[in-house]
């Protein structure tokens, strides 16, 4: 079982409104708050989003490293609904031209991106 991610920000407060905003509609509670950062739990899986002062340049998902993360988001009318819902809150749609299928005819997804270059991809069980 997967225990925590950290992610270094270069930005905490964007990263509060998207990251805060999608874990909390999945379920997620906030965990810890510090000044550098913020953390959402779900279970005993903690997600970390961090300003540190040791980041040396910005998040790029194409380089060696994390590309994503894949989260459990509901039936297909939840992923539907916060995928309609995300760019209010700073997420843009992803591979749009094959929405929801961009994963395989056979894995209904979104895949969205904030503007600092993290990518979510939601998943519908």
């Amino acid at each position: 079982m997967l225990h925590h991610v950290e992610l270094w920000v270069p930005d905490l407060a964007r990263a509060e409104a998207t990251f805060g905003w999608i874990f909390t509609e999945l379920g997620w509670t906030e965990h810890q708050r510090w000044s550098a950062g913020v953390s959402w739990k779900l279970g005993e899986t903690y997600v970390v989003a961090e300003r540190s002062p040791a980041m040396t340049g910005p998040h790029d998902r194409m380089k060696a490293g994390l590309n994503h993360l894949a989260l459990h988001a509901g039936t297909r009318e939840d992923v539907d609904r916060l995928t309609r819902e995300s760019e209010a809150h700073g997420w843009k749609l992803m591979f749009a031209d094959r929405h929801p299928h961009a994963g395989g005819p056979d894995h209904y997804a979104a895949f969205l991106e904030n503007e600092d270059g993290f990518e979510i991809e939601l998943v519908a069980t």
